[in-house]
């Protein structure tokens, strides 16, 4: 009776490890590459990203020089950022750009890091509370100008180009509209000598930019306020050649208030998600060439 006891329960045992074996084993183990790709490109279709970017690492860490080895850079990229990474999605495209400079696929990734940047921290209500691009910090912003005008000047005839043009003129007002927001702080802590600055350098690198207009108005009242009467007068006349209906020829500036005036006055800017019209939904714009 002992001995069938043993013989069942090493039977039993052996059958424990053998299924734990089983359960355990790697099921893409024998994949080929070609199979490691298409699995994790339709996980990525479907939206698993998890999955994705799991098939993904062992796809780059077996073939690390196979075929696909550069798409799926791109699209571990793409991976991170749906999966709410921005950091390790930038990471990968910053390690795409370094690896492959004079690829196809380089259009894409600059086109893709500018808008990460583009939407960095925006929240699922910044398109309903007018969320102000131009009062938050404006690096995310300057990086994302940067990779899309890298974009439009390299590739001129990109499929991405158009899209990047739209989000460059966006992002100039709003950068513009940065600098005249910390001059208009500047100008509430009395710290005329930091407005002037901040003011003379949105004209000269924002030409063209609305915001030109608050910065000029900025100007005239700091030289006011350091009694520069000739100084102040010149660039009134400025205002007025530049912006014949400005309404800061007619009224006072007050740093206290957005734009330096009532809202009933001043002209409206174009720097939050809600204008930009973000509340559509990007499309899938995952790479394929």
């Amino acid at each position: 009776m002992e001995k069938f006891l043993l013989i069942i329960l090493s039977s039993f045992f052996c059958f424990v490890m053998v299924s734990c074996s089983t359960t355990g084993a790697d099921q893409t183990s024998r994949w080929t590459p070609d199979k490691l790709y298409t699995e994790a490109k339709l996980e990525l279709n479907s939206g698993n990203y998890d999955t994705a970017l799991s098939l993904y690492k062992k796809l780059s860490t077996r073939y690390p020089f196979g075929v696909y080895a550069q798409q799926a850079q791109l699209e571990v990229a793409y991976a991170h950022w749906k999966n709410g990474q921005s950091g390790l999605a930038l990471a990968a495209l910053d390690r795409y750009l370094k690896l492959y400079p004079n690829q196809l696929g380089i259009e894409y990734a600059l086109y893709l890091k500018g808008l990460i940047n583009f939407n960095d921290n925006m929240t699922l209500f910044s398109s309903f509370t007018g969320e102000d691009m131009a009062e938050r910090d404006a690096e995310a912003a300057r990086l994302a100008f940067e990779s899309f005008k890298k974009l439009v000047i390299e590739f001129p005839n990109s499929n991405y180009s158009i899209d990047a043009y739209k989000r460059l003129e966006f992002l100039l007002t709003v950068l513009a509209e940065n600098e005249v927001h910390v001059a208009r702080f500047y100008l509430r802590k009395s710290a005329y000598h930091a407005a002037l600055n901040r003011a003379k350098t949105l004209i000269i690198n924002f030409q063209g930019a609305p915001a030109v207009e608050e910065a000029l108005a900025i100007m005239i009242e700091c030289y006011n306020e350091l009694k520069l009467v000739e100084l102040s007068g010149d660039t009134a006349q400025i205002l007025k050649m530049n912006f014949p209906n400005s309404p800061y020829l007619l009224h006072s500036y007050d740093p206290f208030k957005r734009g330096g005036l009532s809202k009933n006055i001043r002209n409206p800017t174009n720097t939050t998600w809600k204008e930009f019209n973000l509340i559509e939904r990007l499309k899938n714009i995952i790479p394929d060439f």
